[in-house]
């Protein structure tokens, strides 16, 4: 007998129910872990093999002097990582961060060197002159519509020169023991109780931070993780940053019988990283950049005031480069020309390597740490191996493009996945 039409799609519908229960359920949707999770997952997995081989092959990677130089070195660049990666979401991009960064840094040495500032105003007018050029090129950007590739191409060769101006093509070296704790050095750490109170806290942090994401879904109705993952997740980084605490701990400088502990730089950069994650996570403007990453025309259609956020992305940009200005020049005690040569390469790497699409719209700050750490600890190893300079540059090149062809295959297959 003839099925009727009723009959027909009640009949589709049962053996389209019938296929779906047959279908194998990803793994990652039975064990109920985000895109997000799994790529934080894959990156910490590859830095890991990184320290490992490293340490195999040149047989001190993993000494506390290293980590101590690697997690200093690193600070730099995660800051203007931490806050490009925002500007990449909102499809944008800044190639002058390297020569603003040589601008302010070149100004503080100066107004401190040459014309005896005290640091602190000296700090502040590197970060008013940061915070003019960014809204110069914010608002030519935003509200004019030219290409930010374009505005900040001609801003990496400006500002280079500008910064070649004001010291008259002269390294201007800084003295004030004060200044040069914010860049470590002797005595440019927080020590041994104030590191393993800090590492501690953190470690409780996270322990809070899993516990009330598993209330919260039970709350809105939703399935957590398994306990086991979610213990093992929060164990994995718990031992991280107490692994991290205890090598900075044991670190001695040469000339000093007390270790070190967590370097100022790294503090700084930790900060800046909360901070950053705070606005992404927890306020509208948050909200607005990753909307507007994600479809800007649509974000303008349900009134999001695109212009206004995209010029307060590149003012905070601005702002997180003069922070990495003082923390470069405290560093190597004086401000010169070439400071933050390549820094643009390395902070925009940075970003894509921890998961920020170029395509806009995705991406977390916190991946930009470990994209900032895989850059270091490749150009670390790279140099315990004696590798030249030229090898070096054209090894991490390459890495990126393998970055950004990972992201793509990734995204593609994880958007056949969901469709």
């Amino acid at each position: 007998m003839a099925l009727t039409d009723g009959g027909a799609a009640q009949a589709l519908h049962d053996e389209e129910a019938g296929r779906a229960r047959a279908a194998p359920v990803p793994l990652t949707e039975r064990l109920h872990v985000s895109s997000l999770d799994l790529r934080l997952a894959i990156m910490a997995a590859v830095l890991a093999a990184m320290a490992i081989a490293f340490h195999a092959v040149t047989g001190n990677f993993l000494t506390p002097e290293n980590l101590y130089n690697v997690a200093q070195q690193s600070a730099v660049v995660g800051i203007v990582a931490a806050a490009i990666a925002l500007v990449i979401v909102e499809r944008q991009i800044d190639l002058s961060v390297g020569s603003v960064l040589a601008t302010v840094g070149v100004l503080v040495a100066w107004l401190i060197y040459t014309k005896g500032w005290h640091w602190a105003p000296a700090c502040l007018a590197g970060w008013a002159v940061a915070v003019a050029i960014a809204v110069y090129q914010g608002w030519l950007t935003a509200y004019l519509g030219v290409p930010s590739f374009v505005v900040t191409l001609g801003g990496l060769v400006t500002f280079r020169g500008v910064a070649f101006l004001i010291s008259d093509g002269r390294t201007q070296p800084v003295t004030d023991a004060t200044f040069l704790l914010i860049g470590g050095g002797l005595d440019g750490a927080i020590g041994v109780t104030g590191s393993w109170a800090l590492g501690i806290l953190v470690c409780g942090w996270l322990a809070w931070n899993a516990a009330r994401r598993r209330r919260l879904a039970v709350q809105h109705g939703f399935t957590p993780r398994p306990l086991l993952l979610d213990v093992l997740y929060t164990g994995f980084f718990a031992v991280a940053v107490l692994g991290f605490v205890a090598a900075m701990c044991a670190y001695r400088i040469p000339s000093k019988e007390a270790p070190q502990g967590i370097p100022n730089p790294v503090l700084i950069w930790a900060l800046v990283v909360a901070f950053i994650a705070f606005l992404v996570n927890r306020t509208s403007f948050g909200r607005y950049v990753y909307a507007i990453g994600g479809n800007p025309e649509a974000a303008a259609l349900v009134g999001i005031p695109v212009k206004r956020v995209m010029l307060q992305t590149f003012v905070l940009l601005g702002t997180m480069v003069a922070v990495a200005a003082v923390v470069a020049v405290s560093r190597l005690n004086a401000g010169t020309n070439s400071l933050g040569s390549g820094m643009e390469l390395y902070a925009i790497a940075a970003a894509v390597i921890g998961g920020i699409a170029l395509s806009g719209g995705s991406g977390t700050v916190l991946g930009t740490v470990l994209g900032a750490l895989v850059i270091q600890f490749l150009e670390s190893g790279l140099l315990l191996l004696d590798v030249s300079v030229g090898h070096r540059m054209l090894i991490i090149g390459q890495v990126l493009i393998v970055a950004v062809v990972f992201d793509v295959i990734y995204r593609r297959r994880t958007g056949e996945r969901s469709q």
